[in-house]
């Protein structure tokens, strides 16, 4: 019998694994299968609603994001089925990614690229490396000429060329194309030439016209990332000099108190209004200033990195619902998101609190998983904080069960200590991907 057959366990009282396999069962309840491979209903709940327009392909929300958390649950429990799972997904991206125009890392090719390199990686199929490849080919090559320099788009966030340069750059190293690393590096001299580089206006949903964003997935955090991460490739001074200014803007519109950060959601009309999720908040932004202190070894960034955190430990959640932590569990915006942001700590600095606060999370994200009707494990959330009334639940990586069983599955790696074992983090997470402290592991 395979784990996942097994009788649903109480969600109190599940362990992180045993939460990750339930949520793998609700998942594959979802599965399609055709004859260019697997893809996944964003709900298969009857009558179910997705949270978004459904994007079959995408790292955010649909087959590139699922493929990644059954390649980490067959690492995980070594069991031969999630790595089929996998395998039927990665068959489906191969045979479908040159239908995809969006460009992007979270809701387009390069997503799809990021996820074939690793299923190629994790079984070793070469059709799967080669369809990275030429699908990686296809986004550099789509760079264009612009003012200044060289892109895709006008928006230099992570939710658009910001990412996209990051996936070639990860691209490059496994797929060991050295020119994509100079079209990343190319976009992103464009984008270090900003003032203040990912500063943009009233380009968000839901946001005045004027509103500039601070975070990460849409606003300047997620820039200064990407130009620290070049910075560490390339030792360009313009990049790490650009990556300063952004994050100098970010600590200067933060709120501190004492040891504790946060940031506002938008500027000026969200000064209040603190998100502690990824996207927008402080499990985002944390990721910008320890990825310039791991590139510099400067401790002022490490020290904002832990503001950030103990901003977060101090607010009173998961108990205490805020108005930027609302009912919402997913990565993007909720505590799987933050469960990665502490187990990433915990690996970077051994500090205790930090792995025992991840704990914590992960406890109440289990006790607010869904089991009723023994499909496994699903998690009903608002996923827009203004429409609290729209309940939810997808089966995504960003918004959803996978990304929520990811975390997970990098909450109980960090227990296994010398026996742990390398996780797939995405391209914009700075933090160890063997996620245990260095002086836990043994030779």
């Amino acid at each position: 019998m395979s784990r996942d057959q097994t009788p649903p366990p109480d969600a109190p009282d599940a362990s992180p694994l045993d939460a990750a396999v339930m949520a793998a069962r609700w998942i594959r309840s979802a599965a399609v299968d055709e004859g260019r491979g697997r893809h996944w209903l964003a709900n298969p709940d009857p009558d179910g609603r997705p949270a978004m327009s459904h994007e079959p392909a995408s790292l955010y929300a649909g087959a590139a994001g699922i493929v990644l958390f059954f390649l980490e649950l067959a690492a995980t429990t070594g069991r031969e089925e999630y790595l089929r799972d996998a395998r039927a997904g990665a068959r489906y991206l191969a045979a479908t990614w040159r239908d995809q125009a969006d460009l992007s890392l979270y809701h387009g090719l390069t997503g799809t690229v990021f996820a074939l390199a690793e299923a190629g990686w994790a079984t070793g199929d070469e059709e799967f490396t080669e369809q990275a490849r030429a699908a990686a080919d296809r986004v550099a090559e789509s760079a264009r000429p612009m003012e200044e320099g060289l892109g895709w788009s006008r928006d230099p966030a992570q939710r658009g060329d910001g990412g996209v340069a990051l996936g070639l750059l990860y691209a490059a190293g496994i797929l060991g194309v050295p020119a994509y690393t100079e079209v990343a590096a190319e976009a992103g001299r464009r984008i270090a030439r900003m003032v203040v580089p990912g500063h943009l206006f009233g380009d968000c949903e839901d946001l005045p016209v004027d509103a500039v964003t601070p975070g990460f997935l849409s606003g300047t955090a997620g820039t200064a990332f990407l130009l620290a991460r070049l910075y560490g490739m390339t030792g360009e001074d313009g990049f790490l000099e650009a990556a300063r200014r952004g994050a100098d803007f970010v600590r200067t519109v933060s709120v501190v108190a004492g040891r504790c950060a946060a940031v506002p959601h938008h500027l000026p009309q969200g000064r209040d209004l603190h998100y502690l999720g990824f996207c927008s908040g402080s499990a985002g932004v944390a990721r910008m200033f320890y990825e310039l202190h791991r590139v510099t070894g400067d401790p002022g960034d490490l020290d904002w990195t832990e503001r950030l955190a103990h901003g977060v430990l101090n607010s009173g959640v998961p108990g205490r619902r805020t108005a930027g932590y609302w009912n919402t569990a997913c990565q993007c915006c909720g505590a799987a998101g933050l469960v990665e942001l502490f187990v990433g700590l915990w690996a970077a600095t051994g500090r205790e609190p930090y792995i025992e606060f991840a704990r914590t999370l992960a406890g109440d994200l289990i006790a607010h998983a869904t089991a009723h009707d023994g499909r496994g494990y699903r998690w009903y959330q608002a996923y827009r904080r203004l429409r609290p009334a729209e309940v939810t639940a997808d089966t995504g990586y960003m918004i959803g069960a996978a990304g929520i069983g990811t975390a997970l599955l990098h909450l109980h790696t960090a227990g296994l200590a010398d026996r742990a074992h390398r996780v797939i983090l995405l391209p914009d997470n700075p933090f160890p991907a063997i996620p245990v402290p260095a002086a836990t592991l043994r030779p």
